[in-house]
């Protein structure tokens, strides 16, 4: 009598298993890549966001809303900490009893790099940006990574993705 068996044997697993261990090998870089590219565009897009944000909220409440990473209550220069936005009545760069949070991000993945020019970025109630101007800058793990980004924030407040091809974050 014919027993029909459903499975494999242990040379047809082996062999299958080899060749799924070869394509991971090959596709492995390729992942890589494609991971930082979309890590740095998912991040990017969440400090142009956050900047639309505090912009709309600075002129909606008709006060200066500031955004910066907060330590301790005051603005740092640790932008890998997150964004936080929030009212600064008392115009200080820091949180104090006047003050009202109105959004906060998580922080950024801790092998890359986030830069920018100035302590904080101070949106006015007409939505101008006046002297806090510059250029938002993430690199993924690397300071000339091939896949960074940067957002340029002009003196009418208003952000834009740089149009230069190479951005390094040093």
């Amino acid at each position: 009598m014919y027993a029909n068996n459903q499975g494999f044997n242990l040379t047809e697993l082996l062999t299958g298993l080899m060749i799924f261990m070869l394509l991971s090998l090959i596709a492995s870089p390729s992942l890589n890549s494609f991971l930082l590219s979309t890590r740095a565009d998912s991040s990017i897009r969440t400090v142009q966001q956050t900047l639309i944000l505090a912009r709309n909220m600075a002129i909606s409440y008709g006060t200066r809303v500031t955004v910066c990473p907060i330590e301790d209550n005051k603005c740092s220069t640790n932008w890998q900490d997150g964004l936080s936005v929030f009212t600064d009545a008392g115009q200080k760069n820091q949180l104090d009893g006047e003050d009202t949070i109105l959004h906060v991000t998580g922080e950024f993945n801790d092998k890359d790099i986030v830069l920018y020019n100035r302590p904080a970025i101070r949106f006015q109630a007409d939505g101008l940006a006046s002297g806090t101007n510059g250029t938002f800058k993430y690199c993924p793990e690397e300071f000339d990574s091939p896949y960074s980004k940067a957002l340029v924030v002009n003196q009418a407040g208003r952000v834009r993705f740089s149009t230069k091809k190479v951005i390094k974050c040093d």
